[in-house]
């Protein structure tokens, strides 16, 4: 018998505006092993499958909601965890919840360039996320189904990520 290997099923793609970075500060005490950042979610634009194997001429259109927020803690100067929290409003009424896990990691000087809202030549950092989803409508409830991957891109106004299904 032999285990099947997962392929990746493009779902979604999405554009997070984000305000300016509050930063909280390092973090002290019990489980304390970095800086807390937290940078808020102002809107967006997402595109989304209806289902598996959809066409992408099928996908449906939405907004990223303001209110969520990315809630990083920042490891090192070459690593952040993230923890991204945000709702999309889908054309016809749907809501989606997001909670997306990311690592993000590059050379000290791009993550400091970053930092400071500089571009950064995207394939010269690794962003990786793992999102979940819950939904309110009943034709969406494949994505609380499956696991689901990303990548991703941080630009001074902005993240641009794509996620995809593993089928």
């Amino acid at each position: 018998m032999t285990l099947p290997t997962p392929t990746l099923e493009p779902v979604a793609e999405l554009t997070v505006k984000v305000a300016t970075p509050v930063e909280v500060g390092p973090i002290t005490g019990l489980n304390s092993r970095g800086r807390r950042r937290v940078i808020p979610i102002t809107g967006g634009t997402a595109r989304l499958a209806p289902g598996p194997d959809s066409a992408a001429g099928d996908w449906l259109a939405g907004e990223v909601l303001a209110g969520g927020a990315d809630f990083q803690l920042v490891v090192s100067d070459t690593c952040a965890e993230l923890d991204a929290r945000y709702v999309l409003a889908l054309a016809g009424g749907a809501r989606v919840y997001v909670h997306n896990r990311a690592l993000r990691r590059g050379s000290a000087a791009d993550i400091a360039r970053l930092v400071r809202g500089e571009a950064v030549d995207p394939a010269a950092i690794y962003f990786r996320c793992v999102p979940a989803f819950e939904v309110s409508d009943p034709s969406l409830v494949w994505l609380t189904e499956s696991v689901f991957v990303g990548t991703g891109a941080r630009y001074p106004d902005r993240v641009e990520m794509r996620f995809f299904r593993l089928g």
